[in-house]
């Protein structure tokens, strides 16, 4: 069985004892780095994170779909997402 994924609070533990900061100082960071992510999608439209990818502010448009449980056709509208593009980088780093 495969090990289980480190939550918040392991991550943050994990990374202060690494850089020898304290967890409140690690904590403060990624929330900054979060913060700073959201805000600069949201004004600009894009924020890189160098080697690990990019946050996007992407339009969709209308559509047509369906329902699953019935089969009738719906009309989806049009909406704004924010999707990731992971980093070359990243990929060969977790692919190998």
């Amino acid at each position: 069985m495969a090990d289980k994924p480190m939550n918040k609070s392991q991550l943050l533990n994990y990374l202060a004892e690494k850089s020898g900061q304290s967890r409140k100082d690690i904590t403060a960071m990624l929330d900054l780095i979060v913060q700073t992510a959201y805000g600069e999608a949201r004004r600009v439209g894009e924020l890189t994170l160098p080697d690990l990818g990019k946050f996007v502010k992407k339009q969709r448009t209308a559509r047509t779909g369906r329902n699953p449980a019935t089969g009738a056709e719906i009309q989806i509208p049009a909406k704004t997402v924010v999707k990731f593009r992971v980093a070359k980088a990243a990929k060969d780093a977790v692919l190998g």
